[in-house]
C-alpha cells in the first residue's frame, strides 16, 4: 500500500507571553495593547529644530557635546618624514581651520540629520571626481560646511562603483540660498558627509537621502523632562499657602461697596503687619491656617528622566548635565571612559577617511606632491593624563631610547628624533631642534669609535716550542 503524501497545514503561532484570562500580554484586550508608536517627523521641521536648539540648553548640549569632543583633542600624525615636515602638516591643518569646520559639520549633521564638508581645491571643477595627484602647490584651501537645507542630494543618481560609497548620492546640488558655492554641483568624492542617525534605505528615501536628527528619537523624553522641570518650578509658588476663613464672606462680596472695601482694607493691613512685624491681625470670628508643600520624591523623578535622556544620547550625566556622580561610582571615571571609547569609535568610523584625505592634500599643497606611503595618523585620546603619569611615561621613553642608542641599535640622530616625537605625549624633549639633529648627524665619530686594525690569525706553536708573534696586516697610523 502506497504511503499517503504529507500535507502541510498552516498553523498560527503567537510569540511572547500572554494570559488571556488575566489579560496579561500584548493582544489580550488590556490597556497596554492599545499602545503603539506614531510618526513624529521632527527632522523635517527645520524651524522647530532651530527653536529647540536656540531655546533649550539641553538640546544645545545634546548637539554640541559630541561634536566638540570628536575634534578637540586633534590627531597625532606619524611618518618617516622629518619632524619639521610633521610640524608643517599640523600647522597647515590649523591654519585652514579644518577642525572648526568639521565640528560645524558634525553639529549640523546631528541637529538637521545630515551635513557635508566640501574640499576646496583652487582651480578645479567641483562636479568632477577628486584625484589626489592633481592637487598642486598651494591649491588646497580647506573645507566649507553645508547642512542638509543648503544642498540637495542627487538621490536618483547613486554611486554604483564598488567601494565604501556605493549606494550613496553621486552628487550634491548647492542651493542658490546657500552661503557659498551657490548653484554648483559637487561630486561625492569631494565631500565629508556626516549623518545624525543613519537610516535604512527606504527611510533615507523618505528623508530625501539624509539621516535622522538626534532630537527626533528623544523628543518624547525631552518633553517629559522639561514638563517635569517646569512643573517643579511652578510648585515653588505653592510651597507655602495661607488661608483665612472670614465669616459672611459671600454676603460681603455680594453687597460690595463699603463692606467690600472694608474687607480689602483689612487684608491690606494683615499683609502689612506680616511683612513688618510678623503678626497676623484677625477678627475673633476669623480663622487663619498655613499649608506647606513638601518636595519629597521630586528630585528622584527628575533624575529618572535625566538618566533616560542620558541613555538616549549615550552621553553620561557628568558630561551632559555637569552633574556630580554619586553612589558606588563616585568619581564617574568609568562612565567618562566608556563615553570616550564611544567617541573614539565614531571618530574611526565617520571621520578617518575624511581626515586622511585632508592630510594628504595638505601635504601635497604645503610640502611636496610625493606623499610617503607610511603617512598615517591616530586620534589623540580625550582622557588627559596627570603630571605624574606624564613624568612616568617620559622616564620610560627616555630610558628605552637611551638603551637602544647605547646598544648600537640606533644612532644619535635617530634617538634624538624619537625623543622629540614623544614630546606630544610626555611634554619633554620638545626643544630638540632640527639643527641639533643635523649637527649630531654631521658630527665626526669619537676616537674610540674608529675601527681597530685587522690582525693576522694566530699560528699554533711549532714542534720547537716557538709561537709566531702577532703582526698587523697594515701599519697603524698614529692619530
Amino acid at each position: 500500500m502506497a504511503e499517503k503524501p504529507r500535507v502541510r497545514v498552516p498553523a498560527r503561532t503567537n510569540d511572547g507571553f500572554q494570559n488571556v484570562a488575566a489579560r496579561l500580554g500584548i493582544g489580550t484586550d488590556n490597556v497596554s495593547s492599545g499602545a503603539t508608536y506614531a510618526l513624529n517627523p521632527i527632522t523635517r521641521q527645520r524651524s522647530q529644530l532651530e527653536w529647540m536648539y536656540r531655546g533649550s540648553w539641553l538640546v544645545g548640549q545634546a548637539v554640541d557635546c559630541v561634536a566638540e569632543d570628536m575634534v578637540r583633542a586633534g590627531i597625532d600624525i606619524s611618518s618617516s618624514i622629518e619632524p619639521d615636515d610633521l610640524g608643517k602638516l599640523q600647522k597647515g591643518i590649523d591654519r585652514r581651520g579644518i577642525w572648526s569646520t568639521i565640528e560645524d559639520c558634525i553639529k549640523w549633521g546631528r541637529l538637521y540629520g545630515g551635513a557635508i564638508a566640501v574640499h576646496l581645491v583652487e582651480g578645479q571643477d567641483l562636479s568632477t571626481p577628486l584625484r589626489m595627484e592633481t592637487v598642486g602647490k598651494g591649491q588646497y584651501k580647506g573645507l566649507i560646511t553645508l547642512d542638509r537645507w543648503n544642498v540637495t542630494p542627487s538621490f536618483n543618481e547613486l554611486v554604483q562603483e564598488f567601494g565604501p560609497d556605493i549606494g550613496q548620492p553621486a552628487y550634491y546640488d548647492v542651493m542658490v540660498s546657500a552661503q557659498a558655492l551657490r548653484g554648483q554641483r559637487v561630486h561625492h568624492s569631494r565631500v565629508i558627509r556626516y549623518d545624525g542617525v543613519s537610516l535604512p534605505y527606504w527611510q533615507r528615501v523618505a528623508e530625501y537621502g539624509w539621516g535622522l536628527s538626534i532630537v527626533e528619537r528623544l523628543y518624547d523624553r525631552l518633553v517629559a523632562f522639561d514638563s517635569t522641570t517646569q512643573g517643579a518650578a511652578q510648585l515653588v509658588y505653592k510651597a507655602h499657602l495661607r488661608t483665612v476663613k472670614v465669616k459672611g464672606l459671600r454676603e460681603i462680596l455680594a453687597q460690595g461697596g463699603p463692606a467690600e472695601e472694608a474687607l480689602i482694607k483689612m487684608f491690606s493691613m494683615i499683609r502689612q503687619m506680616q511683612s513688618n512685624e510678623g503678626l497676623t491681625l484677625l477678627d475673633g470670628d476669623d480663622e487663619f491656617e498655613a499649608h506647606s508643600y513638601t518636595f519629597a520624591g521630586m528630585s528622584d523623578v527628575l533624575l529618572q528622566f535625566a538618566q533616560q535622556l542620558s541613555g538616549a544620547l549615550q552621553i553620561p550625566l557628568v558630561r551632559l548635565f555637569g552633574q556630580s556622580p554619586s553612589g558606588l561610582n563616585a568619581t564617574g571615571e568609568s562612565d567618562i571612559r566608556t563615553y570616550y571609547d564611544l567617541i573614539g569609535q565614531q571618530q574611526e568610523s565617520r571621520l578617518r577617511r575624511g581626515i586622511g584625505s585632508v592630510i594628504e592634500m595638505v601635504h601635497r599643497s604645503d610640502i611636496s606632491p610625493d606623499v610617503p606611503k607610511d603617512l598615517d595618523f591616530t586620534f589623540n585620546s580625550l582622557w588627559q593624563m596627570s603630571e605624574t603619569e606624564r613624568a612616568t611615561i617620559a622616564v620610560g621613553v627616555t630610558g628605552a631610547v637611551t638603551q637602544a642608542f647605547e646598544a648600537g641599535i640606533v644612532d644619535l640622530p635617530t634617538a634624538m628624533r624619537e625623543l622629540r616625537q614623544s614630546a606630544d605625549v610626555t611634554g619633554v624633549w620638545s626643544n630638540i631642534a632640527a639643527v641639533d639633529i643635523d649637527a649630531a648627524a654631521n658630527e665626526p665619530p669619537a676616537p674610540g669609535e674608529l675601527d681597530a686594525p685587522e690582525l693576522a690569525p694566530i699560528v699554533p706553536d711549532d714542534d720547537e716550542g716557538r709561537s709566531d708573534e702577532l703582526e698587523p696586516k697594515e701599519a697603524l697610523v698614529e692619530v
